[in-house]
């Protein structure tokens, strides 16, 4: 079986995460990605190469690992003449360009959208920004920065305590996935025309967009969210609950699986409480409904009661942690990490791109390239790496 992109050539200016995330997964699906990471004085690569610890077993910054597997590196130094030709050279027999600088700087080195395609129209042409080409274009695009902007960390955390972040860059993983699809979608029109397209993403719309309910609420009912802790604004009880030895989470989101969940607890008759018949009423009367919830649930520890729920058909479950997370992904069949060889001997675990495809499933074909400063640029594009 072949790649569903083994035919396409991507040439990937980006650092750190929301691009290389992209690239990789379009790599993962087939394409040849060739990484151009920052050489001559000082050029250290990729940003994410110093971003430790943690490192592997290599020494390498697990951070850079997590993102660039299935991809070539070359190093240049733009601001130099021959490298900067040399990467117009490996633009021009690229099929999807993707950088994530600061809005101006491809056109300043003769690498912007205007000039790549005046010779190659149907190249695809990705850009990736903080707050786009607009009156943000200074703005600096870090996850942190946008996550406190972007209302994201408003929502997140106790009523009462601080603000506080999601525990992983999760708008840089966003825009990297419309990123993703992005592309597909310019590949897929110029199949049809033989057209490129410059394809833009900014990292404060690619989280608006992921509020999703937050943003409607807001767009739509005039309502803004606030931080409730682990409960959600329109369901009840859909947070974490205390019991006799650890926390429990209960995502009860229909009328049957309360009943159930009722049923389980010993509570009799509670369903049929007019201050919890429906979902509507449980979030009206959520306060009294949790202290009687937690009262019941304080009888047992929390994975006796996932098991005992789980088995009635109630959503719930205890807190892993990351480790526990991958061993019930192993657990339940999932097959979570793939291990791939690397060029210099010995191997790397990384995590398993999750999309399955029955004709063209993802391939793992190499590990994350090793930095070298001082090794001649490629000539030209590398081979594809056999499926």
């Amino acid at each position: 079986m072949s790649g569903a992109l083994h035919d396409l050539r991507i040439l990937d200016f980006s650092r750190v995460l929301a691009g290389p995330f992209a690239t990789m997964m379009l790599a993962d699906l087939g394409a040849t990605v060739l990484k151009v990471e920052r050489g001559g004085p000082g050029g250290t690569g990729d940003d994410t190469r110093a971003w430790g610890p943690p490192y592997d077993a290599a020494g390498e910054a697990t951070y850079f690992q997590a993102v660039n597997r299935n991809k070539t590196s070359v190093v240049l130094d733009l601001g130099d003449e021959r490298d900067r030709d040399h990467a117009r050279r490996l633009a021009g027999e690229a099929d999807v360009v993707v950088e994530n600088f600061r809005p101006g700087v491809m056109d300043g080195l003769g690498l912007g959208y205007a000039a790549l395609t005046a010779d190659r129209p149907g190249l695809v042409y990705c850009s990736i920004t903080g707050f786009g080409r607009g009156d943000g274009a200074a703005l600096p695009g870090y996850d942190l920065l946008l996550q406190a902007l972007g209302g994201l960390m408003s929502i997140t955390g106790e009523p009462d305590g601080e603000p506080q972040k999601v525990g992983v860059a999760l708008v840089d993983v966003l825009a990297g996935l419309f990123a993703t699809v992005g592309v597909l979608a310019a590949l897929r029109h110029r199949e049809e025309t033989g057209e490129g397209q410059r394809v833009e993403v900014d990292l404060l719309s690619s989280l608006l967009a992921a509020l999703v309910n937050q943003a409607s609420a807001f767009t739509a009912g005039d309502t803004v969210a606030h931080r409730m802790g682990n409960q959600h604004p329109s369901i009840a009880p859909y947070a974490l609950f205390p019991t006799a030895d650890g926390d429990l989470v209960l995502a009860v989101g229909t009328d049957r699986q309360f009943a159930a969940l009722c049923a389980a607890l010993g509570l009799d008759g509670l369903a049929e409480d007019p201050r919890f018949a429906d979902n509507g009423a449980r979030v009206e009367h959520r306060d009294a409904l949790r202290a009687t919830l937690v009262g019941a649930l304080a009888s047992r520890p929390a994975a006796e009661w996932a098991r005992l729920l789980t088995a009635a058909r109630v959503p719930a479950g205890v807190v892993n942690d990351v480790g526990e997370a991958f061993a019930l992904a192993g657990a339940l069949g999932l097959d979570p990490v793939v291990t791939l060889p690397r060029a210099g001997g010995g191997e790397i675990a990384l995590v398993r791109n999750p999309i399955g495809l029955s004709r063209t499933p993802p391939t793992y074909r190499g590990a994350p390239p090793v930095f070298a400063p001082d090794a001649r640029p490629l000539p030209g594009w590398p081979a594809p790496t056999p499926l």
